[in-house]
């Protein structure tokens, strides 16, 4: 049987689609459909009808090697979602912003989630002793916080050891030079985190108290976070210790303790 060599038997390449160009079975063209370009080949004659529109092929015509979108980011951090018919950017979001379903439930968008953005702390086991009428600094017990976002609170945790002598002392938190989450005080009475009386026995007596607050600085600031201590009533007869008790003899009935104070920014 003789044979018969047809040559390369090959696609008709025609270039970019032209409508205006007739088109036969086996022609293959290049065509954008919006911001996507594939090639087409030509399943039955045509003239006219381009090779796809909204991503649909024409009759006329098939999918040779379909294209893909080029991608809509253009900042490092975007990423890239569905939106109501195609993939779309979604911005990086600000510091502290949480990923996170929009109120309509159908896409997605930056804003404050929930969670603990970031947190500082200060130990202390100093021991430290005062019979001021007035506030003083608990030695150790400060730590300063800078708010990523005005609208964040910041959840402050305490605790500390103290032992009193005579019978009046307490303690309060601040924000700055702002007495905050004390009591409110009424006539005479202090405005404190804690206020103790001790009488007789209470130089051989060291406790803990601890608490917490939630505050709203409203701003982006650098803010401190302290504890205070102060013998208000008769001051220089009272005393108040921080971390040991007032009989504070090296014997092994008598202890010292360590104090702390925390505070963590969290989304509202």
């Amino acid at each position: 049987m003789a044979t018969i060599d047809l040559g390369k038997i090959k696609f008709n390449w025609r270039g970019t689609y032209n409508s205006g160009t007739a088109y036969v079975p086996d022609d293959v063209v290049e065509y954008a459909d919006g911001s996507v370009t594939s090639s087409y080949m030509c399943v039955a004659n045509t003239t006219g009808n381009a090779p796809s529109s909204g991503g649909t092929a024409h009759a006329s015509w098939n999918f040779l090697a379909k294209g893909q979108a080029p991608s809509p980011t253009t900042t490092q951090g975007d990423i890239i979602v569905r939106g109501a018919s195609a993939d779309a950017r979604l911005a990086i979001g600000a510091a502290g912003k949480a990923l996170k379903v929009n109120s309509a439930g159908n896409g997605l968008e930056y804003g404050n989630g929930g969670g603990v953005v970031q947190t500082k702390s200060a130990f202390s086991q100093a021991t430290q002793s005062t019979n001021s009428g007035s506030f003083v600094d608990c030695t150790g017990l400060s730590v300063t916080i800078t708010p990523t976002d005005a609208n964040n609170k910041i959840l402050v945790i305490y605790s500390f050891c103290f032992g009193i002598s005579g019978q009046h002392g307490g303690f309060r938190l601040m924000r700055d030079s702002t007495p905050i989450g004390n009591g409110a005080g009424a006539g005479n009475r202090v405005p404190c985190l804690a206020y103790f009386y001790g009488y007789n026995h209470n130089e051989y007596d060291m406790e803990r108290y601890g608490g917490n607050y939630l505050d709203s600085p409203g701003d982006t600031n650098a803010h401190t976070y302290k504890l205070q201590m102060a013998t208000p009533h008769s001051p220089g007869n009272n005393h108040i210790m921080l971390n040991y008790q007032y009989n504070d003899t090296n014997a092994n009935h008598t202890g010292r303790g360590s104090s702390t104070i925390t505070v963590m920014e969290v989304l509202p």
